[in-house]
């Protein structure tokens, strides 16, 4: 595998948060392809917002470490497991797992959804990348009509492309037997009560599902497949309407 040289973001990530700040000054001689001493005032400024910026990551890195490195020891204190280690997640991978259960993203929902809401909706996909490497056995995870806006959204995730998931641009449609397709959706009255290990379960990437209500419903009567919601109700005591998220535990 080609190695990318060393970036901006690498070095700092290597520096303590009380000398960041210098070293970079001191060997960053461009910013956008400008050399520092001929910023423009506007130019400077972005480089100093992106230098405390930089800075900022690097102290949250610092005291994440910290945060894991007392975890650990208080685990080992009490005999306490935390998981498997990064070794191991690496070495794991889910086309070895025992479990063939398919779970598919969808994402053909970017144009209904505000920046923020985007934002929100990649926060959930990187929840469920998470618990699904930490799996002691993953689910087989997918996600389609992977380009546009969500796409611009996860290139903010340096690496994402190395990630234990299957990045598909085309539709699911195109990808699995339309008669192994269920849409997951809290207006279907079809109650899943059972896993399938050959069937996919598609679950639609969209925020803000009170302004778009039935939309997944629509779209899986429209494309002629299966649809179905999970008993959540049998686990969860919900006073409103049932909303079936990406990272629903």
């Amino acid at each position: 595998m080609e190695t990318n040289p060393i970036s901006l973001t690498d070095k700092i990530n290597k520096l303590g948060s009380d000398d960041c700040h210098n070293q970079v000054i001191c060997e960053e001689k461009t910013f956008n392809g400008v050399e520092i001493t001929k910023l423009s005032k506007s130019q400077m400024k972005k480089y100093q917002k992106m230098l405390r910026w930089q800075a900022r990551k690097a102290d949250k890195r610092a005291k994440e470490r910290e945060k894991l490195r007392k975890r650990k020891i208080e685990a080992k204190i009490n005999n306490i497991s935390l998981g498997p280690s990064r070794k191991e997640l690496k070495r794991k991978k889910m086309i070895d797992s025992n479990c063939k259960i398919s779970v598919v993203i969808d994402l053909s929902f970017d144009d209904l959804m505000i920046p923020k809401d985007l934002a929100k909706l990649i926060k959930q996909v990187l929840r469920v990348y998470t618990e699904n490497r930490r799996a002691t056995n993953p689910m087989q995870l997918y996600v389609t009509n992977f380009n546009g806006k969500s796409k611009t959204e996860m290139e903010k995730h340096n690496g994402y492309e190395n990630w234990d998931i299957n990045f598909c641009e085309e539709s699911y449609i195109n990808i699995f037997p339309i008669e192994n397709l269920i849409y997951l959706t809290s207006e279907s009255d079809n109650i899943i009560e059972k896993l399938d290990h050959n069937k996919v379960y598609v679950i639609g990437g969209l925020v803000d599902h009170n302004a778009h209500k039935g939309l997944c419903y629509r779209k899986a009567v429209k494309e002629g497949i299966a649809h179905g919601q999970l008993p959540i109700s049998n686990f969860f005591s919900i006073k409103y309407r049932k909303v079936f998220t990406i990272n629903q535990e």
